[in-house]
């Protein structure tokens, strides 16, 4: 929860205060910006959301909502990511970001698929 929190964060924190220069670099119109400042506040929601529930035994009853919403985000976003990778041309920085998108969805997946009780402390 922490590193999905400090990823988000960061990543918020980059495309609210800097969408003139991600359009800049991904070679997009300046009309696109607000769409990266808007992703750029869920983003950040998301990284609060995550920090805050980082205590919480997250697969439990309590905070199954936060991991459903995790896998849910990094499933679907990993996969349109590795379809852009494998349809299109694109930047060594698209290919990092699906693979963390991927190891994260793996990593709430597994979170969500398991029971908590059962993984040994």
């Amino acid at each position: 929860m922490t590193t999905s929190a400090v990823v988000l964060g960061a990543t918020g924190i980059l495309l609210t205060f800097m969408p003139q220069d991600v359009t800049n670099f991904l070679h997009l119109t300046d009309s696109t910006a607000i769409l990266f400042q808007i992703l750029g506040a869920l983003y950040f929601g998301f990284a609060m959301l995550n920090w805050t529930a980082k205590a919480n035994l997250i697969g439990g009853i309590y905070s199954r909502p936060v991991c459903i919403g995790n896998f849910t985000h990094f499933f679907i976003g990993g996969l349109a990511l590795l379809k852009l990778v494998l349809h299109n041309n694109f930047e060594n920085s698209i290919l990092i970001c699906a693979i963390l998108y991927l190891i994260f969805a793996i990593l709430f997946g597994y979170v969500f698929f398991t029971n908590p009780s059962s993984i040994k402390k």
